[in-house]
């Protein structure tokens, strides 16, 4: 990092739950960079963060780096001293070997009978499953208490009137102990091989995707105002309460049933007062679009999963990441005054809230903003039910190709993460950071780790309710010319580390009202900010359809 001319390193101490965290260093240019106007404290001037739906890093990564490598599918074979991971175990001639892979306490739970089952693989051919049980309580059940071995019983939900038996592939609610390997979820697999990954982040709370998007643009599912009363808004004493659950956007025109505001700042917020260009691109936003399908407004929609039986809407509103607050919402879906505003505070009434091919747009025209959210359309966002990882790696695939074949790859991290873990089983407990004690009628919008009403023992962080943190494991990568190689970082990472690294990069201090952004690790472990990469170097181009090195990569390095 210090070889990089004009930049000096400073240390960065936290304070989080476990004491004083010494989680990296911090760069401080001497000059402003060109990336939205504004200095950047490391040589990243344009990051791209992808943030996909539903997946646990086991679901995943459960035995990386060894596939199986069955006939008929994409290959893919490890490179010498690639570092393991904390998965399940591995593969030894094509045979499960590791306890938790050949005895797993979900099987020898006799609370999951009859569903009681090791973790299996699931078949290329077998990508479309059904959606599990990801409510903020149940996946605390789920953890009993950290032996992590109730998933079944409490959010499988496989062969159930939730899920088409065809696509529980007869294990019922065992689906939910179901892994892809390197020959189905296998651009993902590359990306991990070449840059960086995670096996120790997770979702900063517990819940679905809702809680999820808001702890990664806010550190902050409180404070929340539903237009009616709900059990997903739970009370805070007196006034508004803490989002636990999925509710769509007050105001936007798409939104439907009972919907919610959140007050406080976000992201946003703070990349506005810093005069950072930013965006947020959703599939599926422009509603002047007609699909060829003939599908245009909010109801635009596209092919999806064998397992949701039709097309899809392009556009989830309780997916829209700045939709939730005011004073970055466009409730419209007003449509930018022109590629070349896309991005700034002049956008033609946007508000920064743009369409998904907006980006493509902006990449192509040589204008891409400082700081982007990319949501996929929902049939490619990886969302079990309506996706799945083909679905997916054809969208991850094309763009990051994308970018990488742009000017910025060179001065551009991209950072791939998800919502939530959709209940695929994990076998990591996560570090209890912050406490909770919500006891409500129904057990999906409780909290229930350690008992009814019970996560943790302390005091919850500024007195706030309903944020039981951390939640459940899921993949974090970053694919970037100054990723390191081949690298498995162990650092202790939440969804607001990306928060926390952005605020961190453009100066814009924190949210603050106890965001978790506060408390966050770093992601600077992941980077090797010692020497300037020309960008050429590191780009990996992939195939869409299978996951695996373009024709002419070499793939010995």
């Amino acid at each position: 990092m210090h070889d990089k001319p004009g930049y000096v390193g400073v240390a960065r101490i936290v304070l989080g739950a476990a004491g004083l965290w010494l989680i990296g260093q911090v760069s401080a240019p001497e000059q402003a960079s060109a990336a939205g106007g504004a200095a950047t404290t490391t040589p990243i001037e344009h990051l791209v963060v992808i943030f996909q739906e539903n997946v646990s890093f086991d679901h995943y990564f459960a035995t990386y780096p060894v596939a199986l490598n069955a006939a008929g599918e994409p290959s893919f074979v490890a490179a010498p001293e690639t570092p393991s991971v904390n998965g399940l175990g591995t593969l030894v001639n094509g045979e499960p070997d590791g306890v938790l892979l050949t005895a797993n306490p979900n099987a020898s739970n006799p609370k999951n009978a009859p569903n009681a089952i090791n973790p299996f693989r699931l078949a290329r051919a077998q990508a479309s499953t059904c959606d599990q049980d990801h409510n903020y309580g149940h996946e605390q059940q789920a953890f009993d208490q950290g032996l992590m071995d109730l998933f079944p019983a409490t959010v499988g939900v496989g062969g159930s009137s939730f899920c088409d038996a065809a696509f529980a592939y007869g294990k019922g609610k065992g689906l939910v102990m179901g892994y892809f390997d390197g020959n189905t979820v296998t651009a993902l697999w590359n990306y991990a091989q070449n840059f960086a990954m995670s096996d120790n982040s997770y979702g900063t709370t517990f819940g679905p995707s809702t809680p999820g998007l808001l702890n990664l643009v806010a550190g902050n599912t409180y404070p929340a105002t539903p237009s009616a009363a709900s059990t997903k808004v739970v009370p805070n004493n007196a006034g508004p309460g803490t989002l636990v659950g999925d509710l769509d956007p007050k105001g936007d025109v798409c939104s439907a049933g009972t919907t919610v505001q959140l007050g406080g700042k976000n992201l946003g917020d703070l990349l506005n007062a810093q005069g950072v260009t930013w965006g947020a691109f959703m599939g599926g936003f422009d509603l002047t679009i007609k699909n060829t399908n003939g599908t245009t407004g909010c109801n635009r929609s596209s092919p999806a999963s064998a397992a949701n039986g039709g097309p899809t809407k392009d556009y989830i509103p309780h997916h829209a990441f700045f939709q939730y607050h005011a004073s970055t919402a466009n409730p419209q879906h007003t449509r930018p005054s022109s590629v070349a505003a896309i991005g700034t505070s002049n956008d033609g009434g946007a508000n920064h809230q743009y369409d998904l091919h907006d980006f493509f747009d902006a990449l192509a025209a040589r204008n891409l903003p400082a700081v982007s959210l990319l949501k996929a359309i929902a049939a490619e966002d990886g969302h079990a039910g309506y996706s799945d990882p083909l679905l997916e790696q054809s969208f991850l695939v094309r763009t990051i190709n994308a970018i990488m074949q742009s000017p910025f790859w060179k001065s551009t991290a991209i950072i791939v993460l998800y919502d939530d873990s959709d209940g695929w089983y994990d076998h990591q407990m996560s570090p209890i950071v912050n406490s909770s004690a919500v006891l409500q009628a129904s057990t999906s919008n409780s909290d229930e780790l350690n008992a009814s009403g019970v996560c943790g023992q302390a005091a919850p962080l500024g007195g706030i309710q309903g944020r039981c943190a951390y939640g459940p494991r899921q993949p974090l990568l970053v694919i970037s010319p100054y990723a390191k190689e081949n690298f498995v970082d162990h650092s202790l990472t939440d969804q607001s580390s990306v928060l926390r690294f952005i605020e961190d990069n453009w100066n814009t201090g924190l949210v603050g009202g106890s965001s978790f952004d506060a408390y966050a690790g770093s992601l600077l472990n992941m980077f090797d900010f010692s020497k300037h990469h020309e960008g050429d170097d590191r780009r990996l181009p992939l195939s869409a359809s299978t996951g695996q090195p373009l024709e002419g990569r070499d793939h010995d390095r």
